[in-house]
């Protein structure tokens, strides 16, 4: 008689837990990728998580966020590809390579646009950014958010960079982006479209000199290692877009809709802030390491050597988005 009310006991128990943890089980869940790794000072990361942490939050637990850092779900092509058919369901993307599929992204890859973070703000969270998120939206892709990846500098084994001469015959890694093929090739320096997963090796074994890159991840994903200067130039402002598939988003009700886009508002608004802490201590931190480091003095020369670029993207970006993103800023 105890051993059968044991045996009853222990069914019981068993299927309290089965019912417990089916009620504990998201409703919905979103995939969540990007390319760098899953440090507390990479900038993609920090964004990634902060939104993870903030959607299941306000969701009540309705929603689960999965990450997929260091690109376990593709390089950014990929995920952004993902995106459009549904295939993925987030991603934290380059603005450089969103812009291969919206042109009008292009505004801002362009060098030494940005003098400021507030200036960026101004256009990112204003008419500006809504237009872009427009644009990317007939191409099943939800913008939820401009999150920052800081200044973008350049990091190579030659010499440091003070003047635009000293970018001349020297090697650097670029996104596969037309923008950022011409800045390089206006400064004189050889500029090698690669992805992102082949550049640590490449660096390292001389195949190219060096690359361009947000500071934060020149430390997240340890080129200290493999280069010897640092010089912040900050070409340009790296936006770092928190991006949705149409389709994932479409297939979450109302009211999870409204969830996951003001998570995405206070996600990004919380990154910047704890981007520029990281930024500013990570540069210390690369000096440390053994980087040299070195800030450019005269912007202005870097600025007029490549001015022509600004014409030449203005069709594909648009004259009515680049005036009014100009008129923001000046």
């Amino acid at each position: 008689m105890i051993r059968r009310t044991l045996n009853i006991s222990i069914v019981a128990a068993l299927a309290a837990m089965w019912v417990s943890g089916s009620a504990l089980a998201a409703d919905y869940s979103i995939k969540l990728g990007w390319v760098t790794p899953d440090s507390d000072v990479d900038p993609y990361a920090i964004g990634a998580n902060a939104f993870k942490r903030l959607v299941e939050e306000r969701s009540d637990g309705r929603i689960e966020v999965i990450t997929y850092p260091n690109r376990q779900l593709g390089d950014e092509r990929q995920l952004l590809e993902g995106l459009r058919f549904g295939t993925v369901d987030a991603g934290v993307i380059v603005n450089a390579v969103v812009s291969q599929l919206e042109p009008a992204f292009q505004i801002n890859d362009l060098p030494f646009l940005y003098g400021t973070e507030e200036q960026a703000y101004a256009v990112l969270d204003g008419h500006p950014g809504e237009m872009l998120a427009e644009k990317l939206d007939a191409k099943g892709v939800i913008v939820l958010g401009y999150m920052e990846g800081g200044y973008r500098s350049m990091v190579n084994n030659i010499r440091p960079v003070e003047t635009p001469q000293d970018v001349a015959g020297v090697k650097y890694r670029v996104m596969q982006n037309p923008v950022y093929i011409d800045m390089f090739s206006m400064l004189g320096g050889n500029a090698i479209p690669m992805e992102w997963g082949e550049t640590f090796m490449a660096v390292q074994q001389g195949t190219i000199d060096g690359l361009e890159m947000p500071v934060a991840l020149a430390d997240a994903a340890k080129y200290y290692e493999v280069a010897d200067y640092l010089s912040l130039t900050n070409h340009t402002y790296s936006v770092a877009n928190l991006l949705m598939s149409k389709r994932s988003f479409e297939r979450l009700p109302e009211d999870l809709r409204q969830i996951v886009r003001e998570a995405a508002t206070e996600a990004v608004a919380e990154q910047r802030v704890r981007q520029q802490e990281v930024e500013a201590e990570t540069v210390k931190d690369l000096e440390t390491k053994g980087m040299k480091v070195n800030q450019i003095t005269d912007v202005a020369l870097f600025r007029e050597a490549v001015r022509p670029i600004y014409e030449k993207y203005r069709d594909a970006i648009g004259s009515e988005l680049m005036d009014e993103v100009f008129a923001i800023i000046q």
